[in-house]
């Protein structure tokens, strides 16, 4: 009964958001306000338009990496005997000099081998956003970003959505989420992680006083159920606000109206379902046992 109940409760509340915002929209007031503010803040003129390829392949391996982040992440939180243990070789990658070799379960090693590449993506893609002029499109610039973002939160709210164009110009609501995922919520991931890591020096009094285990837990799961709620609503905005036109922006880098966006979207689907079924213990042991030693 208990689910039911909250997906009851969260139509109802959906509902009733959508009614408030809909009355909301017959008053003068609001009326004049969506008028003066579209919903889509300033821009830098310089900004660049469209989307390049390198910023699809990017769209796709974070995707990719975050996927099996989040799976090995809650299995890690919710497993109560791991298929195996793993300790890395002493002086290497995982366990670097100073720091002796720390026991972790094979699934939290699988996962900070997934946070590695994802950090490494990451960083490329921070690079080549300010290489190429694209943080413009995600990066708020101006003040009037915060009236356009509560007049787009009205218009998504009462189901009459604002003008869609991605290719030249994100919705205020659009940027401000990129941004925070981006530069808030990714290094947050990250400095939260770094504390349960196997390179983290635990003889380091002073460090771990500093930066109890505790706070890292406190901040460690929000931030993944932030992604998972990013990545839910990012979805169902591209399938209903134009999905032809959103998947070939995001998977062929183009600003037409056809099905091979969808085509190589479906492709890049299938590529991480094989990596969810490759997560298997049975194939990622060997691998591990590469670097270093694992134990039942």
């Amino acid at each position: 009964m208990k689910p039911a109940a909250i997906v009851a409760g969260l139509l109802v509340l959906a509902a009733a958001v959508v009614l408030g915002a809909r009355w909301l929209r017959t008053l003068e007031g609001v009326q004049q306000f969506i008028a003066t503010y579209d919903g889509h803040g300033s821009q830098p003129g310089s900004a660049p338009e469209g989307i390049p390829s390198w910023l699809g392949w990017q769209h796709f391996l974070n995707m990719f990496f975050i996927v099996l982040i989040i799976r090995t992440g809650l299995q890690v939180r919710s497993e109560r005997k791991p298929p195996g243990y793993w300790t890395p070789k002493k002086n290497s990658f995982f366990a670097p000099k100073g720091n002796s070799p720390k026991k972790v379960s094979l699934t939290q090693w699988l996962h900070q081998c997934l946070d590695v590449l994802w950090v490494v993506n990451g960083l490329v893609f921070v690079v080549l956003l300010f290489a190429t002029g694209q943080w413009m499109r995600i990066v708020p610039t101006h003040w009037d970003v915060i009236p356009n973002m509560l007049s787009a939160a009205v218009q998504y709210a009462s189901l009459d959505w604002p003008s869609e164009n991605g290719w030249v110009h994100y919705n205020a609501l659009q940027v401000m989420a990129y941004f925070v995922t981006v530069f808030i919520a990714a290094p947050l991931a990250v400095l939260s992680g770094m504390r349960f890591s196997t390179w983290w020096p635990e003889k380091a009094e002073r460090l771990n006083k500093a930066y109890p285990v505790e706070w890292a837990r406190a901040v460690h799961f929000p931030v993944m159920l932030y992604f998972v709620g990013f990545t839910i609503v990012h979805i169902f905005l591209v399938f209903f606000t134009g999905a032809l036109r959103n998947l070939n922006h995001m998977y062929t880098s183009r600003d037409v109206v056809d099905w091979w966006g969808l085509v190589v979207f479906l492709a890049s689907l299938a590529v991480v379902a094989a990596a969810w079924f490759l997560t298997q213990p049975l194939f990622t042991t060997p691998i591990a046992t590469h670097m270093g030693k694992v134990t039942k």
